[in-house]
């Protein structure tokens, strides 16, 4: 079955037992009539998502019965609530009949044993799912991830494609340990929030293109130069958790960091970070999983890290910092240099570039990469006479330009990020200050959906800058992806 072509999502697995029908209820009715006594919070993890014979067992052990004999007798008591209690859950049928409508395959993944599982079936109708997998159809269920990866062979899907929607802690382990982004809709506990896992109240008003953004989650990336770490600006360091937050930055790469930066900002956004020298940073909301780089980079120099987007989607994410000196922009608007000898003064640049571009590799596609950073030069996507190499040298190793990709005429969308701040040149001499687009969100392997330059409130020029809401003299750039698998 073909999933819909402008859906990346391939299919979606649907739990049972509390997501597609109320039977959650049903089911700690049953255990109740059998052990005899009311049930409490202490035994939902015993209950709530465990096959029959699990739970069984575990009153066996507390009873002295035979397991065997409990789990025919929990058959019979869920099964009779079955057949006269089933109740689709709400929104549930409207999914369904969304997702047919839109080509997109449906499983029925659960615990449940196949006698019980069929009843329900018929009553939701056979014919919505593509395949159904049930306590019976593999050697382990859940909480292990045997039964999503079952369902995922049977429709010929890859799980990194797949949507599991759940209403268990049990259910979600199994179908996260699969590689499946989750929708958790909690029917009878609580499910925390996590990496790759969307938490809702209700299937109503839940259609095949959220879900398709959850298979296909999206990666905001920020670079970020914070100059000297922000300390020119008053209250620099609430000012920035600010303006992460604003942005919607799921992972910023830092220059200028004064070395605690990346660390003070992870610290206050309750996030992950990596620090590199003296210099450079990385915070992120995702797990870091990997440093990558030298860890005692110089001043300038690049850093890197690997972040899980969620269980079986990772990113390499590198921050670069390159010499300032000579500046292109400079010796182009007041000293007049043309092109050949532009390009010229950038070796140092360029071999920073390279040096980034060599402990990064060529890679096998298998992990996307960003690379982000203050360049200290214009590029060559910008500026029509010039050939600037080192953003020619990225784009040669097979980096793209984002701000680029969303907006391709230099003309109409610059993207100025030297300098919000300054306006005319710093020496006193009244001279305009070349504006230019020296920050980079550039990628290999993603899709780009937007991109755009950052700053907060209107900042005052130069020198008069403590009290401005930016706490930089650069802009932010801030790209958004989707990370496919």
């Amino acid at each position: 079955m073909t999933p819909h072509p402008r859906l990346p999502l391939q299919a979606v697995l649907f739990d049972m037992d509390g997501t597609l029908v109320d039977t959650e209820r049903l089911w700690w009715e049953a255990v109740e009539r059998v052990a005899g006594r009311t049930l409490g919070e202490a035994d939902e993890p015993d209950v709530l998502g465990r096959p029959v014979e699990y739970t069984a067992q575990w009153l066996a052990d507390s009873t002295g019965r035979s397991g065997a004999d409990l789990a025919a007798e929990l058959h019979r008591e869920f099964a009779d609530r079955v057949r006269t209690g089933i109740v689709p859950r709400p929104g549930a049928l409207d999914l369904l009949d969304a997702l047919a409508a839109a080509g997109v395959p449906t499983a029925l993944v659960t615990a449940s044993p196949r006698a019980v599982a069929d009843l329900v079936l018929a009553a939701l109708g056979a014919g919505r799912f593509a395949a159904s997998v049930t306590a019976d159809d593999t050697g382990r269920t859940k909480p292990a991830p045997d039964p999503y990866l079952a369902a995922c062979r049977a429709l010929g899907v890859d799980p990194a494609g797949c949507v599991a929607v759940e209403d268990t802690e049990t259910g979600v382990a199994s179908a996260e340990a699969a590689g499946c982004a989750v929708l958790a809709v909690p029917s009878l506990a609580p499910i925390g929030g996590a990496p790759g896992r969307t938490v809702r109240d209700t299937l109503v008003g839940i259609t095949p293109k959220q879900l398709s953004d959850m298979a296909v989650p999206e990666l905001r990336v920020m670079s970020w130069n914070l100059w000297l770490g922000g300390s020119r600006i008053d209250d620099h360091r609430a000012k920035q958790v600010k303006a992460v937050l604003e942005a919607g930055a799921d992972v910023v790469g830092l220059q200028e960091t004064a070395g605690t930066s990346a660390r003070e900002l992870a610290e206050a956004l309750g996030w992950y970070h990596h620090t590199a020298g003296e210099n450079l940073g990385i915070i992120s909301r995702y797990p870091i999983t990997a440093r990558l780089g030298d860890p005692e980079v110089g001043f300038y120099g690049a850093a890197g890290v690997r972040i899980a987007v969620r269980p079986g989607r990772e990113v390499d994410i590198w921050t670069a910092h390159l010499h300032y000196t000579p500046y292109g922009p400079y010796e182009f608007h007041f000293d007049g240099l043309g092109a050949a000898e532009l390009i010229a003064h950038e070796e140092v640049r360029l071999g920073q570039l390279r040096e980034a571009l060599r402990r990064i590799g060529g890679g096998d596609g298998a992990v996307p990469v960003v690379l982000v950073g203050d360049f200290n030069c214009p590029s060559h996507l910008d500026w029509r006479d010039v050939e600037w190499p080192v953003t020619k040298a990225a784009e040669q190793a097979g980096f793209r330009d984002s701000y680029r990709e969303v907006h391709p005429d230099p003309v109409t969308a610059p993207g100025h990020t030297w300098s919000p701040i300054h306006p005319v040149r710093e020496d006193g001499s009244g001279r305009p200050e070349p504006q230019d687009r020296i920050d980079y969100v550039l990628h290999r392997g993603l899709r780009v959906l937007d991109s755009r330059t950052y700053v907060s409130g209107i900042p005052a020029p130069w020198p008069e800058v403590a009290g401005n809401d930016w706490p930089s003299d650069h802009a932010a750039v801030v790209s958004t992806f989707a990370v496919e698998s």
